[in-house]
């Protein structure tokens, strides 16, 4: 689990596992809406914000390298074209 601390302006990570831990602040209102909205959904804050975070298009390396593969199995693509294809598909799952 990695856990990010921020004093002042550093920043103290720890290693453990593959889970990571983030620590953000939010006004008191954000944090009620956003407990309020989890227990609607019956799914954690952590559920909510990684869906947020894909609804976004913050993606792993691994689902970027698998969205690019995807793009280059197209057949007669170069790599320009591939990569163009991949940015296009990236702003069509960005929109869902």
């Amino acid at each position: 689990m990695l856990t990010l601390w921020c004093i002042g302006a550093k920043h103290v990570f720890m290693q453990k596992g593959t889970m990571r831990r983030l620590t953000i602040s939010l006004s008191e209102e954000r944090h009620r809406a956003l407990k309020e909205a989890a227990a609607t959904r019956g799914r954690s804050i952590g559920e909510l914000v990684d869906a947020s975070l894909e609804f976004y298009g913050i993606k792993t390396r691994e689902s970027a390298a698998n969205l690019v593969a995807r793009a280059r199995k197209h057949a007669y693509l170069d790599e320009s074209d591939a990569d163009a294809l991949a940015r296009s598909e990236t702003r069509a799952e960005r929109r869902r």
